[in-house]
């Protein structure tokens, strides 16, 4: 479909059923906007992931690692520098709500009934019609039932487009598919930016999978670009930025920089920084990561230094410290022992965090938002920690590159099988997370999962339990007993879980290491063929209950 007055720009059609939520949200204005926004800043994404790559190959080809910038050394040693006070609906972020999305519409609701301070919504996964259904009820849906409140009484909305590595394959603009985090950013903003602002409810973001101060001074270029043209004032959104790379490690401070009217501080996690060793260095036997089941933590040594050098970065500069998300599920039962035990589980993790300084963290399970928020005060005092400044923190760059000791064992290799074959299948159903083992499972454990497989086999790393290399064979040898097991729950959607299967073994056999696997299921033709919209229910139901 070619948009009038804009013919360097085609959309897909509706899919069958939403004709109308899609000319709701695809209106003509909504439409030269993106093209405008699009073709504005399209180049500028291209050359960013230009520097990602040369970045990349001058590390392959020097040897060097990564350290502190000299070029922005007056940055860091500038004392006066702060960032802009956020609003005083994110002054107090104790607890966000991590992996909402608008499409599952019965934990959308309970989410914005509940006492949460934020939650993290997903603003799309693929184009498909959850997406546009997803996108109408967050956008442009306004609900009449007396039990939803009202955005201003809701928990605030952190929403988080797509990063820079994945496409819109549903638009073109001049002849190019569009980026997917312009085209998240565009619509939301143009639909959503002026409501959000005047009920002085956002509009706030994520930034995911930024790997740099560049990174960073496009998307403050871009908030600069679009507040202007929608008429609201500099520094209306805020934006917290994970960092999940290890790059972006050593320019957290620049990052904060280049963002200080936009920021609203940094975000460290476990899994998808954990995993960008392996992106990184992943082929140097040096930088070889053990079993994350057993022997990596927030409490190993490079993932506490990067912890509070996060911390201490962010209060510096005036900026909030949040902390990842908890993945496990508390059992229905909250007199048993297991609920108990799952309990004091978060309970000792999180509170690690909170004794580092972080001013909030995230969980998934709605049942933990009290529990939490309960944490928070008892320990901590106000709504945030920023006069915790950390000054007992001084990390080198060997504190941040220090590789646990540790070996790989079997069941965690199968664990790590289960996890990205069990994502990859839920991907090709239209979602972006399950239930595996009593916790939810999304990309960043997929992704840490099929990066410590495909380092294994890369560095043919022996098990601790017998002594067996872990190689292609082995791997497929268990990749088969788990298809086996699973089969069983799988019914009508058999297929598209063999599917899966195939689909991961290739992806840790590549000779060059996929930099995202979200990229790849994206982008990649043998994915793309083999995407459906079927049922998983009945599969998430066994899996979450599953002792596989």
């Amino acid at each position: 479909v070619l948009i009038p007055r804009a013919s360097s720009m085609e959309l897909c059609p509706s899919p069958l059923g939403l004709e109308k939520e899609h000319a709701t949200l695809f209106t003509t204005d909504s439409l030269h906007f993106l093209h405008e926004l699009i073709s504005t800043f399209d180049e500028e994404v291209d050359e960013i992931l230009q520097l990602r790559v040369s970045k990349k190959a001058q590390l392959d080809l020097t040897g060097d690692l990564p350290s502190f910038l000299e070029s922005s050394r007056h940055i860091r040693r500038d004392p006066d520098w702060k960032v802009l006070p956020v609003p005083s609906r994110l002054q107090k972020r104790h607890v966000d709500i991590g992996d909402l999305a608008p499409c599952d519409t019965e934990r959308f609701i309970k989410a914005l009934l509940s006492p949460a301070q934020d939650g993290n919504i997903y603003v799309f996964k693929k184009m498909n019609k959850k997406k546009i259904h997803m996108t109408y009820n967050l956008f442009l849906r306004r609900p009449s039932s007396a039990d939803v409140p009202h955005i201003s009484q809701a928990p605030v909305l952190m929403l988080r487009p797509r990063a820079w590595n994945m496409v819109e394959h549903n638009m073109m603009v001049e002849g190019k598919e569009a980026p997917g985090p312009l085209f998240d950013f565009g619509l939301l903003m143009f639909h959503c930016g002026k409501a959000l602002f005047e009920h002085k409810s956002g509009p706030f973001f994520y930034l995911s999978k930024v790997e740099g101060y560049m990174e960073a001074r496009l998307w403050n270029k871009i908030f600069v670009w679009t507040q202007q043209k929608l008429g609201l004032p500099l520094g209306s959104i805020k934006a917290t930025v994970l960092i999940e790379n290890v790059l972006a490690a050593f320019e957290m401070e620049e990052i904060l920089y280049e963002l200080q009217e936009h920021s609203a501080g940094l975000n460290c996690g476990i899994w998808d920084y954990s995993a960008s060793f392996v992106n990184k260095f992943g082929h140097l036997p040096a930088f070889l990561l053990p079993d994350r089941h057993k022997y990596v933590n927030m409490e190993k040594h490079f993932l506490r230094s990067y912890m509070d050098l996060l911390v201490k970065t962010c209060h510096r500069r005036g900026a909030l410290a949040t902390g990842g998300m908890a993945a496990l599920l508390l059992p229905e039962d909250p007199l048993s022992d297991t609920y108990r035990r799952v309990l004091a589980s978060v309970t000792r993790l999180k509170l690690l965090e909170i004794t580092a300084g972080v001013d909030g963290f995230m969980v998934y399970d709605l049942n933990l938002v009290e529990p939490m928020q309960k944490l928070f005060k008892v320990h901590t005092e106000g709504d945030n920690q920023l006069d915790q400044l950390r000054n007992d923190v001084t990390v080198f760059p060997e504190d941040l590159l220090s590789m646990p000791s540790g070996g790989v064992t079997l069941n965690g290799l199968k664990c790590n099988i289960a996890v990205g074959v069990l994502f990859i299948n839920a991907w090709l159903s239209g979602k972006g997370h399950f239930f595996y083992r009593g916790q939810v499972e999304d990309s960043a454990t997929a992704e840490i999962s099929r990066s410590q497989v495909w380092q294994w086999v890369r560095h043919q790393t022996r098990l601790e339990d017998d002594g067996r290399v872990v190689s292609r064979q082995l791997v497929t040898d268990l990749t088969k007993e788990l298809i086996m097991d699973l089969s069983p729950h799988c019914g009508s959607v058999r297929q598209r879980l063999h599917t899966a299967a195939k689909m991961f073994q290739e992806v840790i056999a590549k000779r060059h290491f996929p930099d995202f696997i979200t990229t790849y299921l994206n982008q990649d033709h043998t994915f793309l063929s083999s995407q459906n919209a079927e049922p998983m229910q009945a599969l998430d139901k066994d899996l979450r209950r599953s002792k596989l």
